[in-house]
């Protein structure tokens, strides 16, 4: 595997897991980022860093973090999110690879990408849950803050130090399990 090739797949598992934070505050950071010369995207997906995709990237952005300040709203945009965060995890791998036969790429960035999206959207969307039910969604602002921070550091980390942030989250997921494993063997 070459170098190109290791620091799109990292490029890809980070963008694609901040996708789960939020869907659309990675997207424009990368939009940004691709505009700039900061981030290299496949010739098909220069929409991302046109004028009228990081408009539309940046009202969705604001719309989306205000969204989940709003108890009960954001439980919903959950269960909304959660397929969106894939596709866009899908998406920003698929912009990033540099794999000419379609289909592998595409394949590559659902298991790649949407992967990410998803464990790390399922993770915060649980944690949102518990936290509705343990407070009645009083404390839910304090984790929607945690996750735009965390939407908002992860790509822009994720793009200066691609290998780097990718080692991170796999390990973070790599531990997750562990943890995760170890509980279910203790009650069962």
């Amino acid at each position: 595997m070459d170098k190109e090739m290791i620091t799109a797949v990292a490029l890809g598992i980070g963008l694609s897991a901040s996708t789960g934070f939020r869907v659309f505050v990675p997207l424009l950071i990368a939009g940004i980022a691709a505009r700039f010369g900061l981030l290299p995207m496949n010739e098909s997906f220069a929409w991302l860093s046109s004028n009228a995709g990081l408009g539309s990237l940046g009202v969705a952005t604001g719309v989306e973090i205000a969204a989940y300040y709003i108890p009960f709203v954001d439980n919903l945009l959950d269960h909304i999110s959660t397929p969106l965060s894939i596709g866009a995890g899908t998406l920003i791998s698929a912009s990033l690879l540099p794999i000419d036969n379609e289909v592998v790429r595409w394949l590559g960035s659902f298991v790649l990408g949407g992967g990410s999206a998803a464990l790390v959207q399922g993770a915060t969307a649980a944690l949102r849950l518990g936290s509705t039910g343990t407070t009645g969604g009083a404390a839910n602002f304090l984790l929607a803050s945690g996750e735009n921070i965390a939407a908002i550091a992860t790509p822009i980390f994720t793009i200066i130090l691609p290998v780097a942030m990718a080692i991170i989250i796999l390990l973070t997921f790599w531990l997750a399990y562990r943890l995760i494993t170890r509980r279910r063997r203790k009650s069962a």
